[in-house]
């Protein structure tokens, strides 16, 4: 995990040398929410990480996938074996910037837009979503809502539970960001 939020971090200094630009989230809470006719299902992890430049506004996730945690373990299972298949694909990312002139350095809250690149299930797409990011001494919380399709990442529900699981699943992000040590 040290090695993955090194590589992130990479990829935000090398377009500035400054720490203090670069604001780190460990154990970032990321959820999900299904619901069809049969059933809800629901998921949640804090093992994401993330980092934000607040001045080229570049932002990361990664969301190692095995770290969902369901309510039944049969559902776990599923998830990670058959539909999101974990070993394959152990992780999804996302890379993007804030799309705003907004100055992260300064308090406040700030209505954002990003856009970025989604790999999840070995697949990339593109997103532009709406979040909120909350500026407070030095710290940043970041809170977004946001829909997946399914079939956007190839991935497949058998036809038996069909009625079990959304086609689309809603997605909320929770992140408290603190300036990198340097």
């Amino acid at each position: 995990m040290k090695y993955v939020l090194l590589l992130a971090f990479g990829l935000l200094l090398h377009q500035t040398g400054f720490c203090q630009d670069i604001f780190t989230a460990k154990g970032a809470t990321i959820s999900f929410f299904s619901s069809a006719p049969l059933e809800d299902i629901e998921a949640k992890t804090s093992k994401a990480v993330s980092a934000i430049n607040i001045k080229t506004k570049a932002i990361y996730f990664k969301v190692p996938i095995a770290s969902f945690d369901f309510e039944e373990r049969l559902m776990q299972q599923h998830f990670n074996s058959t539909y999101l298949e974990s070993d394959k694909y152990p992780d999804a990312e996302f890379k993007g910037n804030i799309q705003e002139e907004v100055d992260l350095s300064v308090a406040g809250t700030y209505n954002v837009t990003v856009a970025g690149t989604l790999t999840l299930h070995g697949v990339d797409k593109p997103y532009r979503e709406k979040g909120t990011i909350t500026v407070s001494g030095n710290t940043l919380q970041l809170n977004a809502k946001f829909n997946v399709k399914l079939a956007d990442h190839k991935i497949k529900i058998p036809t038996i539970v069909v009625k079990n699981i959304a086609e689309q699943v809603a997605v909320t992000v929770n992140a408290t960001y603190a300036v990198m040590a340097k």
